[in-house]
């Protein structure tokens, strides 16, 4: 048996090879379709998909169309080629909106999308896009039972987003940049109100105006200084019961004398 099972295995993929081939060759419609959809089944994408692309030609306008549009764009879907099967996947629902398939092609377009996000260092183009096709998913589908997984999506992307956004603003800080890290911190914390890192950005504008001000020019300290101050009172009213409020209000002691130094 054991030497016999490597032979089933060749007769089966030569037999396999075989109707492949011949479907390829055929002119019968309905057969190129049988054999695409049994490829599909084994998950041989790149067997169904030339089979596929004869019959979106030899379909156009008819009742078939929209079947074999479907399976082809599952198929580059099941190639994962996401960049490719988000193209095919939505330029199916704009063929066919109103599709019994125009659902879940809408939702796997914008999936792709979210495949193709790359880590938060890089550019975020595509997952922007991903939330915005996701967003435009759930104004379509309101009542889709992929609702939740699509919310789930959107809150991972949009995290995403955010801790690039933080790491954004503490390169500034770590280059000593202070100036644009105190912008870019603030700008965190209106963007990100709810943020896991709000007492970080917080603090870390504190400290980073402090830093500012305290080694300013004379004719832009004031200014400086009144602006650390604030800082300081925006990150104690936030998180008075932070472990950190005792290095602010040692920064804010400092500010205050430095202040009190200072021409007015």
């Amino acid at each position: 048996m054991r030497q016999l099972l490597p032979m089933f295995l060749c007769i089966t993929l030569l037999s396999g090879c075989s109707e492949f081939n011949k479907a390829l060759k055929s002119t019968d419609t309905a057969y190129k379709l049988e054999v695409a959809e049994k490829l599909m089944a084994k998950e041989s994408w790149d067997r169904a998909i030339p089979l596929l692309e004869e019959l979106i030609v030899l379909t156009r306008g008819t009742q078939l169309s929209e079947k074999v549009n479907y399976l082809h764009a599952k198929s580059t879907y099941g190639m994962k080629d996401f960049t490719l099967a988000a193209y095919y996947l939505a330029n199916f629902t704009r063929t066919f909106p109103k599709s019994q398939y125009a659902e879940e092609c809408t939702f796997l377009s914008a999936y792709c999308q979210y495949m193709n996000s790359p880590s938060y260092e890089l550019d975020q183009t595509d997952t922007q896009s991903a939330i915005d096709q996701m967003q435009l998913f759930l104004v379509r589908y309101p009542e889709s039972t992929l609702k939740d997984s699509c919310n789930t999506l959107i809150d991972a992307m949009r995290t995403k987003l955010e801790v690039k956004d933080f790491h954004g603003a503490d390169q500034y800080y770590r280059m000593r940049n202070y100036q644009a890290a105190g912008v870019a911190f603030r700008n965190f914390s209106r963007k990100w109100p709810n943020s896991r890192f709000r007492e970080d950005a917080l603090f870390f504008t504190l400290q980073s105006d402090y830093l500012l001000a305290i080694n300013s020019v004379e004719s832009k300290k004031l200014d400086r200084l009144k602006e650390a101050i604030r800082s300081y009172h925006n990150f104690a009213d936030a998180f008075p019961q932070s472990a950190l409020l005792a290095d602010a209000t040692k920064l804010h002691q400092n500010l205050e004398a430095e202040l009190a130094a200072t021409p007015q």
